[in-house]
């Protein structure tokens, strides 16, 4: 590692801890110059840079900082192709060394003779080869000479320099300015400081369409303010876990304004950050039509209000996504799920697992009857068919509330008139329990006993002779589950323990 006199912004690791210099000096009631540090992770500082009440520093996370001596153990880094070198590279032992390798089947009981490993290392040294290069935790610090890297790997497509010493973007820069062939980057628990101007990015990421900036700290006002213009060609962000509790700025509310120009991003992902404010990320994503995919998992999401009809910050900032993942939240209501139909019209993919509405009986049919594009929810397709049953269960289940008017029933269930359009019911309304789905359905319980080994098809024609129906007449069989109600194939040949059934199974028989 290369060593040298500590500057403010540095980059340092101590023992595996990486941190960042906020001070160099003297510290009141001491002797000797000490280093103030703000450490990446915040359980290994004591204080926010204050000591006897003087201010000698701040950190951006409470707690994180401390003070430490200068000592060779302090670690400053070393150069981008010397990293590459140092993982990729094995020392050539010569002709005269003698090495051995223990057989991997032999439980390191057996070792044998190697030959010609310098020849295999020679060939695995042609770094020039590298596409996918991965320095995590090689305490990358600067770029190195002009051109050194250029010479060293320029094929390189895929990057990871996860937890380096890197001090800032004007760094990154002049690492990536010499890999214009560059298409994946990962910058996972960094720290940069912003860059000093355009020049220093114009070329640096012409080809980069994936870049990972977990626990960065990274807002997003900054990214797109001062990165993404830089990003032609980007399509994928990760912004996990950087403690965001809003997208714009606190105090001042983003304007809406034009879309952004010249941008192809396409998929967001703010997972594991403190977001709680959904017309926040209406306003803040507005300007992004391009964004399709947005993940919001492992955040504090509670509440999805309606869109309001006059302010086009929010109403139509989420209009765009296909694919969204709100999985760990809080949402509780189906109050917001009829809100989020109203914002994601074309909604086609949905993950909201780890949600406490998806512990209410029936969920699953009233998610898919709620929301008319989705065609896949928590990782299950919704075919046609199961649509078509969700929606029917659906008009079912709203005729058994009770509702006194026709507007009570559309003001509860946004769908509710457009289903029944699509199912036929146009006649006048008439109250729900004199003439709904519910009341035209023969429920007509039976206990049937069979043997777990009984084929499917032997249960279905027990079934024809207990409901009389017609040896021709058809007939679906669906199984009540935990969370949904699911079709069992139609003369299927397996037994009933196969398909889940067993004693207290409950099982709803359809003869049109």
């Amino acid at each position: 590692m290369t060593t040298g006199p500590p500057k403010i912004g540095a980059r340092i690791s101590l023992a595996g801890h990486i941190g960042t210099i906020k001070f160099i000096g003297s510290v009141h009631d001491t002797i000797g110059t000490w280093l103030g540090v703000e450490w990446d992770d915040p359980t290994r500082g004591k204080h926010d840079g204050a000591k006897d009440g003087v201010q000698y520093f701040t950190c951006a996370v409470p707690n994180s900082g401390s003070f430490i001596r200068q000592t060779p153990s302090v670690e400053y880094g070393t150069s981008f192709a010397r990293a590459v070198i140092s993982r990729y590279v094995e020392d050539i032992r010569g002709p005269r060394s003698q090495e051995f390798v223990v057989l991997g089947s032999s439980n390191r009981s057996i070792e044998v003779e190697a030959v010609n490993l310098d020849k295999i290392r020679k060939k695995l040294s042609h770094v020039e080869n590298l596409r996918e290069v991965s320095l995590d935790g090689e305490n990358v610090a600067c770029a190195g000479p002009p051109g050194e890297i250029g010479k060293t790997c320029p094929n390189i497509r895929g990057l990871d320099l996860t937890k380096s010493l890197i001090p800032s973007w004007d760094t990154i820069a002049e690492i990536t300015r010499e890999l214009p062939l560059l298409e994946r980057l990962a910058l996972n628990q960094n720290r940069f400081t912003l860059p000093s101007g355009e020049a220093e990015l114009s070329s640096a990421f012409l080809n980069l369409n994936e870049l990972q900036l977990n626990k960065t700290l990274l807002t997003w006002i900054d990214f797109t303010e001062y990165l993404l213009p830089h990003l032609p060609n980007l399509t994928v962000v990760e912004l996990g876990y950087n403690r965001l509790g809003h997208l714009s700025h606190e105090s001042t509310p983003l304007e809406p304004g034009p879309p952004i120009a010249n941008t192809k991003l396409s998929t967001v992902n703010f997972d594991g950050n403190r977001l709680n404010n959904w017309s926040d990320l209406c306003s803040s994503l507005v300007k992004f039509p391009t964004v399709d995919h947005l993940v919001l998992s492992f955040n504090s999401i509670e509440c999805i209000p309606s869109p309001p009809k006059s302010d086009t910050s929010v109403a139509g900032g989420l209009a765009h996504i296909k694919f969204l993942t709100l999985s760990s939240n809080n949402l509780r209501s189906w109050c917001d799920i009829d809100a989020l139909a109203e914002h994601c019209p074309v909604l086609e993919t949905l993950n909201i697992t780890g949600n406490p509405i998806i512990d209410e009986k029936h969920s699953r049919a009233i998610f898919v009857a709620k929301l008319p594009a989705l065609k896949s929810l928590n990782g299950g397709t919704i075919p046609p068919k199961e649509r078509e049953d969700c929606e029917l269960f659906y008009l079912s289940y709203i005729s058994q509330v009770g509702y006194k008017t026709e507007q009570e029933i559309i003001t509860a269930h946004p769908r509710y008139q457009e289903l029944r359009e699509k199912y036929g019911q146009r006649e006048p309304y008439v109250a729900p329990r004199q003439d709904n789905l519910n009341s035209r359905i023969i429920i007509s319980p039976k206990k049937i006993k069979a043997l777990p080994s009984m084929k499917l098809q032997t249960l279905q024609q027990k079934l024809r002779k207990t409901f009389k129906a017609p040896s021709k007449a058809e007939m679906s069989l669906y199984l009540e589950m935990s969370d949904t109600v699911a079709e069992l194939s139609p003369g299927d040949s397996r037994d009933l323990i196969w398909w889940g059934l067993d004693e207290g199974s409950h099982l709803f028989v359809y003869i049109p």
